[in-house]
């Protein structure tokens, strides 16, 4: 603080963004935009390229999940109405021995399983997008080095009891 003939105190704050790196407010936005567009685009954007097959990783599971038990349930439903129509195969291996109940069962499970697929594989696209908000929002947060957490051992002199415990420095510059 310095203070000038009476007059109010100036206070003088340090700016916390290194100079050598500039402030992009529209980064988050156009991080998150990319990733909307193409899922693991924003993740290049911040060059956090290992993120990248996690994203796709994700994706490719949980779409073939949904392709595998849209298909099962198809298989199913087309079964169900052979049945209906009498023109089922009672000797087919594996459908023959099946109940109708344990048919419209099959379906239940598998259509059940489908859109729970396709709502993580929704749940994905959306992880990745917010994930490539924050962390390009965290790429331009300043964490210094001189913030720690260190352990401190003191004895006590009254009564020669040993005290352990965890101290936090803050350092204000």
């Amino acid at each position: 603080m310095v203070a000038q003939n009476n007059e109010q105190p100036i206070l003088i704050i340090k700016d916390t963004i290194p100079s050598n790196q500039a402030y992009n407010p529209l980064a988050p936005a156009k991080a998150a935009f990319y990733s909307a567009v193409l899922p693991g685009l924003g993740q290049a954007y911040n060059k956090k390229y290992w993120k990248i097959p996690i994203v796709y990783a994700g994706m490719a599971t949980s779409v073939y999940f949904a392709v595998t038990n849209n298909n099962k349930y198809k298989d199913f439903r087309d079964e169900y109405k052979r049945r209906l129509n009498g023109t089922a195969n009672p000797n087919d291996p594996y459908y023959g021995v099946i109940s109708d109940r344990r048919i419209i069962d099959a379906q239940r499970y598998h259509q059940r399983n489908r859109d729970l697929s396709i709502v993580i594989t929704g749940l994905i696209y959306i992880i990745n997008i917010v994930d490539a908000n924050v962390d390009a929002h965290l790429m331009q947060f300043n964490v210094d080095d001189n913030l720690s957490i260190t352990p401190q051992y003191k004895l006590n002199e009254i009564d020669k009891t040993h005290n352990f415990g965890l101290s936090l420095n803050y350092k204000f510059n």
